[in-house]
């Protein structure tokens, strides 16, 4: 699987690249059917203390899966967009395996 992570209009963070990278490469290795994964970390200004954005688009067969997050940290954002995404493959996988 190739993952692309980009940073909006901020200097990229390695640890949280770093960190995105490896979970991605889990993810691809337990999904090998995933073909590639962009990756878009943003902060942005937030009066309620949020502001940190992560979303990941994941290529697959049939249409792209797509979560987003907004939280407290890059950390937090990141790990509740993939509990969302590993929803969605979840329900890809049995819609696959029906066919």
């Amino acid at each position: 699987m190739k993952i692309d992570i980009q940073f909006e209009k901020m200097k990229t963070n390695s640890y949280v690249e770093s960190l995105a990278s490896r979970k991605l490469k889990d993810l691809g290795e337990k999904y090998d059917w995933i073909f590639n994964a962009d990756v878009f970390f943003k902060k942005d200004n937030d009066a309620k203390g949020k502001g940190r954005i992560c979303k990941i688009r994941l290529r697959v067969p049939g249409y792209d899966l797509f979560a987003s997050t907004d939280d407290e940290s890059f950390e937090i954002a990141l790990a509740e967009t993939l509990k969302d995404l590993e929803r969605q493959i979840r329900k890809r996988k049995t819609q696959m395996s029906t066919h």
